[in-house]
């Protein structure tokens, strides 16, 4: 036997195994589909008997296991159901040749066989036939199930009289000597009548009868065999044979104590048995009564608990039988199943360290050279076995080689999508997880060294295909990455012939793959909004001329919204943004890698207002430090904007990267109001520029300082240029003078100006251009004492001559003086002139001043 089943379990030691094969041209939906039906009934109710017998159906089985029916009669083939399709009587005899060949392969194993004909009507399936059933399609064959449970009350007539001939005990008939196939060569020339043989010969048929009792119902005979056996054999060290009636004990203990099943499928076969006696589901139960109240056999329980093993006794001749059948080369198949049947059986009893023992031993027994598909489906069951005593990392681990096995070089077409579909399968088994809310710097050290050695290991089997970078991403993501370099090449590689972007991936067979953000390349630890520049920032609306249009509200207190008011704060920003200005957004970013990252294509993720976001691309040298970085972009409507996050192309991985999905990310409040779009002024003048700046009112304001110097009596023309370079109209002029000074007495109106051709100009469009002229007129009175010029000094003056005494510089007081402004003039906001902040300078030979203007 060469071809292992590793779904094997203890209770399969009592099914009658029965394959169901197509014969010529058969559509494959249409025979599973029958297949299913057939195969529905596994459990049947012996007519006018209380034993059950169970049914295990295979749609293809190897001939060469057949050959060791004898050993372990489960493995023996004996019943076949063949399903064909025949539309003519033409072809009707040709058809039922094609049956008798496919009995020939099972023929001296097989108890009754069935043909089941689709398609053909008329004389020849109207004729009454045993072995044949005929229907007109897949879709009128309502008496599927029916057909079936006759077929298998005619195996079990078979199987009982074969149990009752070899049962027996016919003095002085010899006793035929069993062997399985690697055998027969040994025992040619050996005497048949020494007692030696003899006993052998005893043993094993002792053995092969608790088979057949097995099969059919009669678990306390079989149980009482097997003991039988296990004595005969062990006198005469036939090994092989010793632990095949070992596992029978222990299968037939199994059933005895978990008749619920062992392979998570026999709970449910044991539940199709609704038509079931009382007595029949009983069957198990120690001291199960009757509805008459009386024990329905008292002996036979009692004989049973007495021959049945306790369930730490089973796992000990598990042991024993898997040692003996270590002896021999050629059981290496019978090893591995009966370790996968003790493992099973140990899940059940929750002795994981136990069930991980058998199962490191089946992982080192020696078969013939398997084919690729049977490495696969070998390492697919070891990683479910491990999956149920809750060794989810060793899991894993053999999930994987299944996954290389599937793309293995000896493949001429790799299953990639098998291999990604079980790659990803191993996630949960190293607590990794594709969502990057899961995937957080405060991962442990085994969760990162695994991630490593996933990396090192996938490798190799990533070659081609739609989503390969998505997994190569783990590579990176991790401090205990090995060649960086080298994986960050392949991943550009591989996004040359397909990017990768943040769509879903739906595979064929339904799997999605979730996009995968590089947040980590590089990694940010700070967000932060910045204002806009100061000559660009918006202004609350205001008069100029002393009158507060502020209107006052009453204050409701809600105790509803009170616990969101703190987030809110938090969150929300004392400054606005202007719609169609650039707004800028400042992060901290550093690279993790040992070499230069380069960012391409990085820019701004936004809600609630339309963003136009304005692309960046940066370098970023290996391992650096902390690095600002600035992301621009311009609101084009008004509200309320969200900065979520920034979107990077990394290696040609384009990914969108949440702030909420980033831990440890300072902030100081993502949501900014958006007002509309306000005009833009520039201001320029004829005088020139001062040397002196002096310091505006409010520090938010934007000032530009000239200067002239003037005789006492001197007038002078001040022509100011307003140009509007936004792209709103500007609709509202304000001008107001200020003078900083306390002694009215010695200032008049020296500035006048007329607004009135100004603003016939106005609403000033976009790119034009209006002027107004200020007058500038100074009249001083200098006939006064020194002790003036004290005063003067006093308040800021800065008074010289060439026998003056006082020749120094004094901080200025400061004072408004609003003048009225000539009737026409509207007061505005973001559109005003202010001419304010003048000093004196007393010169007493030339009787001259200095003027500063402030605009």
């Amino acid at each position: 036997m060469s071809v292992p089943d590793y779904m094997q379990c203890a209770e399969d030691h009592q099914t009658l195994l029965v394959v169901v094969q197509p014969i010529g041209i058969v559509p494959e939906e249409s025979f599973f589909r029958i297949y299913k039906r057939i195969s529905a009934v596994s459990l049947v109710n012996v007519r006018d008997s209380q034993r059950v017998l169970y049914i295990r159906y295979r749609h293809h089985y190897p001939p060469e296991n057949n050959e060791w029916g004898d050993f372990q009669t489960h493995r023996k083939v004996v019943g076949l159901i063949t399903i064909t399709e025949c539309s003519s009587a033409k072809e009707w005899p040709q058809t039922f040749e094609k049956f008798h060949l496919q009995k020939e392969t099972y023929g001296s194993t097989l108890y009754d066989s069935r043909l089941f004909v689709f398609g053909l009507q008329g004389d020849i399936a109207e004729q009454p036939r045993t072995d044949v059933a005929f229907y007109p399609s897949y879709e009128e064959c309502e008496t599927v199930e029916k057909r079936i449970e006759d077929f298998i009350e005619s195996l079990f007539i078979v199987l009982e009289s074969k149990r009752l001939d070899r049962a027996t005990d016919k003095s002085g008939d010899k006793i035929p000597l069993l062997c399985v196939p690697f055998e027969k060569k040994d025992f040619v020339g050996l005497d048949t009548d020494s007692r030696h043989y003899k006993k052998r010969c005893q043993g094993r048929m002792r053995k092969h009868v608790g088979d057949l009792c097995l099969q059919a119902g009669m678990l306390q005979d079989s149980l009482v065999h097997y003991h039988m056996a296990v004595e005969l054999l062990r006198s005469v060290n036939d090994f092989l044979w010793l632990g095949a009636a070992l596992e029978g004990l222990c299968s037939a203990s199994v059933i005895y104590h978990y008749p619920g099943g062992t392979g998570g499928k026999a709970g449910t076969r044991r539940t199709q048995g609704g038509s079931l006696s009382a007595e029949a589901g009983n069957r198990h139960r120690p001291g199960a009564l009757t509805s008459n109240g009386i024990n329905a056999d008292t002996s036979a329980e009692i004989g049973r608990a007495k021959n049945c093993l306790s369930p730490e006794d089973i796992i000990d001749k598990y042991k024993e039988a898997i040692s003996y059948y270590s002896k021999y080369k050629n059981a290496g198949v019978i090893e591995l199943e009966a370790c996968v049947k003790a493992v099973r059986v140990l899940a059940i009893q929750k002795r994981s360290m136990e069930a991980s023992e058998f199962l490191q031993n089946a992982v080192y027994i020696n078969l013939r050279q398997l084919s690729e598909e049977e490495k696969i489906q070998r390492y697919s069951i070891l990683s479910e076995l491990y999956e149920c005593i809750g060794f989810h990392r060793k899991s894993a681990f053999f999930k994987r080689v299944a996954a290389m096995q599937c793309v293995a070089p000896s493949i001429p077409e790799p299953g990639w999508r098998a291999c990604y579909k079980l790659l990803l399968e191993t996630l949960p088994g190293y607590s990794l997880s594709l969502d990057p809310k899961d995937f957080s710097q405060g991962e442990c050290l085994w969760g990162g060294v695994a991630l490593n050695w996933l990396g090192v290991q996938w490798r190799p089997v990533i070659g081609q295909g739609l989503f390969s970078y998505k997994l190569d991403f783990f590579f990176l993501l991790t401090p205990f990455s090995l060649e960086k370099k080298d994986v960050t090449q392949s991943l550009e590689s591989y996004t040359s012939k397909c990017p990768g972007t943040m769509d879903v991936i739906t595979l064929p067979d339904g799997l999605k793959l979730p996009p995968v953000p590089f947040t980590k390349l590089p990694i940010v630890k700070s967000v932060k909004l910045l204002n806009l520049p100061t000559s660009l920032r918006p202004h609350k609306m205001k008069s100029l001329l002393g009158q507060n249009m502020t209107t006052k509200s009453p204050f409701i207190y809600s105790p509803i919204i009170a616990h969101n008011r703190s987030e809110e704060r938090s969150k929300k920003i004392d400054f606005q943004w202007v719609q169609g200005d650039v707004c800028e957004v400042q992060l901290m970013v550093y690279n993790p890698m040992p070499f230069e990252l380069r960012v391409e294509n990085m820019g701004l993720l936004t809600a609630g207002v339309e963003f136009e976001s304005l692309p960046a691309a940066l370098s970023l040298p290996a391992e650096s430090g902390l690095y600002p970085v600035t992301l621009v972009g311009v609101p084009q409507t008004t509200g309320q904007i969200t900065v979520n996050g920034y979107h990077t192309s990394v290696f040609g991985v384009f990914s969108d990267c949440l702030l909420d999905n980033l831990p440890g990310v300072k902030t100081n409040g993502c949501t900014v109001e958006v007002v509309p779009a306000l005009p833009r002024l520039q201001i320029s003048t004829s005088l020139p520029r001062s040397a002196h700046t002096l310091q505006p009112p409010s520090g938010d304001e934007v000032s530009s300082s000239v200067s002239v110097q003037l005789y006492n009596g001197e007038t002078q023309q001040l022509i100011i240029k307003l140009e509007n370079i936004g792209t709103e109209p500007l609709e509202k002029l304000e001008v107001t003078a200020k003078t900083i000074n306390n002694k009215e007495k010695l200032y008049g109106d020296f500035l006048s100006w007329n607004l009135e051709e100004t603003l016939s100009q106005f609403p000033l469009k976009p790119g034009k251009i209006a002027t107004f002229t200020v007058n500038i007129k100074v009249k001083l009175d200098f006939s006064c004492q020194e002790n003036l010029l004290q005063d003067l000094n006093d308040d800021g003056i800065s008074v010289s001559g060439l026998s003056s005494p006082f020749r120094q510089v004094v901080k200025p007081r400061v004072e408004t003086k609003p003048l009225n402004p000539p009737e026409g003039s509207k007061a505005g906001d973001f559109s005003h002139v202010k001419v304010s902040g003048t000093k004196t300078k007393k010169n007493s030979a030339l009787h001259s001043a200095a003027l500063w203007l402030v605009l």
